[in-house]
């Protein structure tokens, strides 16, 4: 069969590796150094292949650890977009990557938004509250548009007052602000002029990047940095105690920066803010396992041997562990 293939592909014989059925996705890199891959590569570019290779051997740590994992970790995915679990891909695999540093598997508690709202109850509002109130873990990750934001709302503030470990990424942050000052601060109909331009208390307003007229122009979008402005902090713990961390973005609307001092004189505190300010990049409350926000999206720099810090935090709070 090698022969075969290298006949009909114009390689030789050594050129023809195969991809074996592995126990689990990150053993297919280990099965191919195994049969001299890199080498084989490194030959045909004309470089040397160095003697020590520590990533290979993390990566192999990791990937054996897969395989041996057996207590279970829950995080209820409150989202709008949950039949569809591919609309979340990026979302997903950060939180496997950071189940694997805690020595869990990851179990995604799917949760249509819609079915938590208290208002307009569904079939499954039952079923849904009762996962949610069986996770571990609460995320709600980025979207857009109003439906079952009024669900992602109670999510949130299910979180925040039972002490569960919550993570809100870009619509989540908005949320998470939208609840804190609806029953916090009691600014009754507070809510985000995405979703109700008449809003009597606007908690989170459209802050274009670059044109207010035009749509393809109003996204901040790409890599930005997001300077600490708290010293001692769980997220920036997370980040190592980095001075500022650049992740990507991708939103128009932003914290009303009008509420922010007040937002902050009851607890909830924007830790990381844009360059200018004014822009409210990382949130997190005070006095709570973790109850913490990003305006950016930190799914995208996730790695399976170096997980998101955002991420890692959430599921070491959901197992108990020190942040």
């Amino acid at each position: 069969t090698r022969a075969k293939l290298a006949a009909f592909c114009h390689v030789g014989k050594d050129a023809v590796v195969s991809a074996h059925d592995v126990s689990n996705l990150y053993q297919i890199p280990i099965s191919l150094y195994h049969q001299s891959v890199l080498s084989k590569v490194a030959n045909h570019l004309g470089f040397e292949v160095p003697s020590s290779l520590p990533m290979l051997d993390d990566w192999r740590e990791m990937a054996d650890k897969v395989d041996t994992l057996t207590e279970d970790v829950h995080i209820a995915m409150v989202g709008k977009y949950t039949g569809l679990s591919d609309s979340y891909l990026s979302v997903i695999k950060a939180l496997q990557h950071s189940a694997f540093a805690v020595d869990r598997k990851l179990v995604i508690d799917w949760i249509e938004s819609a079915d938590l709202d208290p208002i307009d109850k569904t079939e499954k509002h039952d079923e849904a509250w009762a996962l949610l109130k069986s996770a571990d873990g609460i995320l709600v990750p980025g979207g857009f548009g109003v439906r079952g934001i009024e669900g992602k709302i109670a999510a949130a503030n299910y979180a925040r007052v039972n002490n569960v470990p919550y993570l809100g990424v870009c619509l989540g942050l908005q949320i998470a602000t939208i609840e804190f000052c609806r029953n916090v601060l009691g600014l009754e109909g507070a809510n985000s002029t995405e979703f109700d331009e008449d809003t009597p208390n606007p908690a989170v307003v459209f802050m274009p990047e670059i044109s207010k007229t035009h749509m393809g122009g109003t996204m901040r979008l790409g890599t930005k940095p997001t300077p600490f402005l708290v010293d001692d902090c769980k997220i920036r713990r997370l980040y190592g105690g980095a001075e500022h961390v650049d992740e990507r973005h991708r939103h128009r609307y932003e914290v009303n920066p009008e509420l922010i001092e007040q937002i902050e004189a009851a607890g909830l505190v924007y830790v990381g803010k844009d360059e200018t300010g004014q822009r409210c990049e990382i949130m997190e409350l005070q006095d709570h396992p973790y109850f913490v926000g990003t305006q950016y999206h930190p799914e995208f720099k996730s790695r399976p041997n170096r997980p998101s810090p955002p991420f890692l935090g959430l599921l070491k709070a959901a197992v108990g562990q020190e942040i």
